[in-house]
């Protein structure tokens, strides 16, 4: 899932079509970092320390692309699809949790 779809997929479930753009775009960004913040540390808790080596060394070379990162947890962590998922939907729950206690 890359950073469009994610975005797209906040503000459908979040109902944020009802503010102003220029806050939709502050809360997106805001949310969309933490989202892929805790995506990162979720799949790095789920490498080996030779998987961590690796990771670091293609972050490092500063030469792979995002499909290549993505590419390379895949094939390290299974179920990387699942879980990121996994991460989304609990961070979209939250959300929608703090949005319908603002609305209370």
């Amino acid at each position: 899932m890359d950073q469009n779809q994610i975005q797209k997929t906040l503000m459908e479930e979040l109902g944020l079509a009802g503010i102003s753009q220029d806050k939709q775009e502050e809360l997106i960004i805001k949310m969309t970092e933490v989202l892929l913040k805790r995506i990162f540390l979720e799949t790095t808790e789920k490498l080996d320390d030779l998987g961590k080596d690796e990771y670091q060394k293609l972050v490092e070379g500063g030469n792979a692309t995002p499909e290549q990162m993505e590419e390379f947890l895949k094939s390290k962590i299974n179920n990387y699809d699942q879980l990121v998922q996994k991460v989304v939907d609990e961070f979209k729950e939250e959300m929608k949790q703090g949005v319908n206690s603002l609305k209370l």
